[in-house]
């Protein structure tokens, strides 16, 4: 064999531009031959931010009521019912315990109030012996004019036929071993639905008597108790109110007085939504703010003996502490 010669300066150029040709081919080949192409997502819309971003700790609407916020004290051996509702936003700003049954007391004449009107259109006069107990029994909570239209509409039947009327869920009639007026069970949610049929449902003569009472609700009711706990003493005006209390021994240990400064200053539920008849009974109701913009319930039930100035101090700074859209 003859020995190889060393390649030639041209042959090498010639090798080099081999190699680079088929580098291209290669390439080629990998972008545009039958491999499987590679599928790039096209960019998404941008996404529309929610109107309340997960962390921005603002509570999400629900059944049971706002519930990113604390819910208000209520201290030990006290059972109570919260329920704020705004009328302008149509959402509860404050839910406890709503469909809870309480003894309603005296909140049960605004049901008796309403019955007696409901069928005394189209101008809804009243006469004018019936005009001066229902001021009293609305503004004063007299309950001898209570029970004097309780008694003229049937008793037990005013009762039901509100029920009926108002679609109310949780109010009963007293059962036959408790017959007074004073013990009709009723919940915080029955009394937003009862406010906001007068407020906005109810014919205009009815709503402006009915309130117009309420907003002129006295310091002191006929019994001599002071009645201006619960939202007269934690709100400004405007407001108005209905307000209810039971036992207490029956008589004010110091007898309210017009004009004078106020007095005022873990849950335990009755099972299966029994009425508690055993504790003391104080509660307060009614609008607050321009318009009377919130409707506000309060329902409290104290251990049996507590006395009255306890009860209603109670009462009063939880309802101070509440969310009331329009407060002053």
């Amino acid at each position: 064999m003859g020995a190889v010669n060393a390649p030639t300066v041209p042959r090498l150029r010639r090798l080099a531009l081999a190699v680079v040709v088929l580098a291209a081919v290669a390439s080629l080949t990998t972008a545009c031959g039958d491999a499987a192409p590679r599928w790039v997502a096209a960019p998404s819309a941008p996404s529309v931010p929610s109107p309340v971003p997960p962390s921005s700790g603002v509570p999400t609407p629900s059944a049971s009521g706002p519930s990113a916020a604390p819910s208000p004290a209520v201290p030990p051996g006290v059972t109570a019912a919260v329920a704020v509702f705004d009328r302008q936003t149509g959402t509860f700003t404050e839910q406890r315990n709503v469909t809870m049954r309480f003894r309603s007391a005296s909140l049960v004449k605004l049901l008796i109030a309403l019955d007696y009107l409901w069928s005394r259109g189209p101008d809804y006069a009243i006469p004018a012996a019936d005009r001066g107990r229902l001021d009293l029994m609305l503004r004063s909570s007299d309950d001898n004019a209570a029970s004097y239209f309780y008694k003229l509409g049937g008793s037990g039947s005013v009762v039901t036929r509100m029920v009926t009327r108002l679609a109310l869920k949780d109010t009963v009639p007293p059962p036959p071993e408790r017959s007074g007026w004073g013990s009709t069970a009723i919940s915080a949610a029955d009394l937003v639905r009862v406010y906001r049929y007068v407020l906005d449902t109810a014919p205009a003569p009815v709503r402006d008597y009915v309130m117009g009472s309420l907003r002129q609700s006295t310091r002191c009711g006929t019994d001599g108790f002071d009645q201006s706990f619960g939202i007269p003493s934690a709100f400004g005006r405007p407001y108005a109110v209905k307000q209810g209390w039971y036992e207490f021994g029956g008589k004010p240990v110091n007898r309210c007085v017009e004009n004078t400064a106020s007095t005022s200053g873990p849950v335990i539920a009755p099972a299966a939504n029994n009425v508690d008849w055993a504790g003391e009974v104080l509660h307060t109701t009614g609008t607050v703010g321009t318009g009377d913009r919130a409707i506000v319930v309060v329902l409290t039930v104290h251990r049996h003996g507590t006395a009255f100035a306890t009860a209603t101090a109670v009462l009063t700074r939880l309802t101070g502490s509440l969310r009331v859209p329009g407060r002053g």
